[in-house]
């Protein structure tokens, strides 16, 4: 099955993947398309996220997209760990091509998927397999969420190269929290980053609800970052 969409990955953990993937997917649902996401594993269920607006990832992903979350999410874990980790915690094994197959599950009935990776793209999924490899087996582009601070050039250029490097199709980098006033070094971030990337850099300013996604979504040129796969 061809899958049409987008793999949002991250500079690093808390680096805004989850509302980046929720603003595309309640963006697109407000355009008409009929969006699905999926979050391949999600860790640290049961300790509280810190920030009381959201839920856990996946229940975001669900809610924006109409969906169940355990349709969304593939696996859980307790522990807010690596997710080799906290398989090896719980005594199982994340399988690669597990996830693949419930990848295309939740794109099923869908016109487009937005696929919401964990952590950054070297994060290891069991022994031999990373994040990055999911993004390969699923072919879909590329998008990375960072921040707009001190240390994202470099983080996020590092992230590009690994990317390009395994053969991903690098469309664009999302620098979120943006400040309605950023500051000279953040401005000097985005514009660095779009010229010794050769990527578009776009920005989402912060949000606060739910609500606020699809209109963060909206001002984000996505039609050009999802596309076909076989």
């Amino acid at each position: 099955m061809a899958l049409r969409g987008c793999f949002v990955t991250g500079t690093d953990t808390g680096a805004g993947k989850t509302i980046v993937a929720a603003a595309l997917c309640a963006a697109m649902a407000a355009a008409g398309e009929r969006v699905a996401a999926f979050k391949p594993v999600v860790t640290g269920v049961a300790e509280p996220s810190g920030d009381s607006r959201w839920p856990p990832d996946h229940q975001l992903l669900a809610a924006v997209t109409g969906a169940r979350a355990h349709d969304v999410c593939a696996r859980t874990f307790a522990p807010a760990v690596s997710p080799h980790l906290a398989a090896e915690l719980a005594g199982v094994q994340i399988d690669l091509g597990a996830l693949v197959a419930a990848a295309h599950r939740a794109a099923r009935g869908a016109d487009m998927l937005v696929v919401e990776g964990v952590g950054g793209l070297l994060v290891p999924l069991n022994a031999e397999h990373s994040v990055r490899d999911l993004a390969v087996a699923l072919g879909l582009p590329l998008v990375i969420a960072a921040r707009p601070g001190l240390g994202t050039i470099n983080h996020t250029l590092l992230t590009i190269e690994a990317a390009r490097t395994a053969g991903l199709d690098v469309r664009a980098a999302v620098l979120t929290p943006w400040p309605r006033r950023p500051s000279v070094m953040q401005r000097s971030n985005r514009d660095t980053i779009a010229h010794l990337g050769s990527v578009i850099v776009a920005t989402i300013p912060r949000v606060d609800d739910v609500d606020g996604l699809a209109g963060a979504g909206a001002a984000l040129p996505w039609t050009s970052w999802i596309a076909d796969t076989a």
